[in-house]
């Protein structure tokens, strides 16, 4: 049936608001999801309430099936979210996580350190921002919190490097997605003086947001500050306190074992190694087997535009559980107990799935709801070129905020902006496309409503809407040290000094959070 068009409409923003809204005020997720696909449905298919009916479930249903058959990408991501619960299952069963944190506790020796290894483990697990947050999330945690870091702290370093250095690595599913996009960007505008793997590597000082992010993570880890929200829950952290229990214990992938094998660090290691690098070797076969399919030339670029990355991923799952059911043999664990910990592994993931699924609804909604075009539509062909890179640094956040999705973001913004560029500025073409990369990712980051952030809060064990307030300061100063380096850059059409202004900004936050972020430490020592 036909929808309503509110792409001139400021309705289009309704679903997105009472869903944030309901977030931060509820702190239920499934509950202001729900809300929010409900009324844009009812909007939708104007407030008929078995039409909304039918619209809802068809979306529900879209996400795993369509016209042309299965949605292989949406059910990959289920089927390799289940294996990684599996996974870390068969690792706590045999010990492999408990040898690991107590191999943590002796090596780090002080919370610098154990902040320092979660933040470093992004460079092992950079193929997805899901993968990271999930994987690191469960690895590290024993580890934080034997230090007694918040688990806020956690989920913000989880979150934190996972978009920012996805987002700034070809190989990865985000530069996988970008490289293709801009390709099709530069082809529709038969720009041929640069490749568009060429055009990303040259965008990633441009994207000033997630290098901004990863610097100030740096920072954080090595002086030991915090500022706001997150400040109290560090000083809660080191009284014992780990996390806010107003609302409860806060829900993480942990798998229940009373018993567990005398594991190694062999026993995390290898399956993990295995896991990163079949994933990217499945990554480059998938999309060599399309080229080859298609009778199209192989190239690195090509490569990684035609990879398959949710079968990559399966196939990789599916080889790491192997190797650490193997590995496990010779620890001689109960049948019983091997059969129950593929059980428990899959009901671990079977909240955050459901989230995910209610995620998906929603940007499905978002999208009928034409809220992107709605929001692209104020930017358009309105303002001094100058201001231009700035602006839609500003109107990506808006949008990725409003959508909690930056792949939407991106899908919307990168052929708007190139665009806007050919139209006004085309040396300006690349600050435009890199300030579109670093405001979606500013959006993930600090929507309520983004998976990326709710798989985060999960993977640490954080009460969701705890994670997003002690985040969103972070967020905000990174967001105007980029806002500064755009306008920089946009009028001065020089890259390295929207750079310079960035870092200026950053030395001034560190130079702040020197000053009245120490209180961390100074607990620390006394205790």
């Amino acid at each position: 049936m036909p929808y309503f068009d509110f792409s001139n409409s400021a309705l289009s923003l309704l679903p997105a608001v009472i869903a944030i809204l309901l977030a931060v005020t509820t702190r239920q997720v499934l509950f202001s999801l729900g809300i929010g696909i409900i009324s844009g449905a009812l909007l939708l298919t104007d407030l008929s309430i078995a039409n909304s009916l039918n619209y809802t479930i068809k979306t529900i249903v879209d996400i795993f099936w369509s016209q042309n058959g299965f949605n292989a990408d949406n059910i990959n991501m289920v089927l390799f979210m289940l294996l990684l619960g599996i996974l870390i299952s068969q690792m706590t069963l045999s010990g492999a996580t408990i040898a690991f944190a107590n191999w943590a506790v002796e090596k780090c020796k002080s919370r610098r350190r154990a902040k320092s290894l979660t933040a470093l483990l992004v460079f092992i697990f950079f193929i997805d921002d899901f993968f990271h947050c999930i994987s690191v999330g469960s690895i590290c945690r024993p580890v934080t919190d034997k230090f007694r870091i918040s688990r806020a702290k956690l989920a913000y370093l989880l979150d934190s490097t996972a978009a920012p250095v996805c987002v700034l690595m070809p190989i990865s599913s985000w530069g996988a997605y970008i490289i293709a996009v801009i390709a099709g960007i530069f082809s529709a505008h038969a720009i041929t003086d640069m490749s568009a793997i060429e055009a990303f590597i040259k965008m990633i000082p441009m994207n000033l947001y997630a290098v901004l992010t990863l610097a100030m993570v740096l920072f954080i880890v090595v002086s030991q500050t915090d500022i706001g929200l997150m400040k109290k829950q560090e000083v809660q952290a080191l009284k014992g306190k780990l996390w806010d229990d107003a609302h409860g214990t806060p829900a993480s992938f942990d798998v229940a074992s009373d018993k567990h094998g005398n594991g190694t660090l062999v026993d995390l290691i290898l399956p993990m190694l295995v896991l990163v690098i079949s994933t990217i070797f499945f990554m480059f076969d998938t999309g060599k087997t399309s080229l080859l399919e298609d009778g199209q030339s192989i190239s690195l670029l090509s490569t990684l535009e035609h990879a398959n990355l949710g079968k990559s991923l399966v196939y990789a799952a599916l080889l790491s559980v192997v190797v650490s059911a193997l590995l496990s043999l010779r620890l001689k664990l109960e049948i019983k107990s091997r059969l129950t910990c593929i059980t428990s592994g899959c009901a671990a993931m079977l909240s955050p799935i459901i989230i995910l699924i209610f995620a998906w609804s929603i940007s499905a909604v978002i999208r009928d709801m034409q809220t992107g075009i709605y929001l692209a539509q104020l930017v358009d062909g309105k303002l001094s070129p100058a201001l231009l890179p700035a602006t839609l640094f500003l109107l990506s956040c808006l949008m990725a905020f409003a959508t909690g999705t930056s792949w939407g973001t991106f899908g919307i913004m990168l052929p708007l902006a190139g665009d806007i560029a050919v139209a006004s500025d085309v040396n300006l073409m690349l600050p435009m496309l890199g300030a579109v990369l670093a405001g979606a990712v500013f959006g993930d980051h600090s929507s309520p409503i983004s998976s990326t952030s709710i798989l985060s809060a999960r993977g640490a064990g954080c009460h969701h809407m705890d994670h997003v307030a002690t985040q969103l300061p972070y967020a905000i100063i990174a967001a105007c040290g980029a806002v500064i380096g755009y306008l920089v850059m946009g009028f001065s059409h020089s890259v390295a000094l929207g750079v310079t202004a960035t870092a200026c900004w950053f030395i001034g936050y560190c130079a702040y959070s020197l000053r009245y972020g120490r209180i961390v430490d100074q607990l620390e020592i006394q205790k």
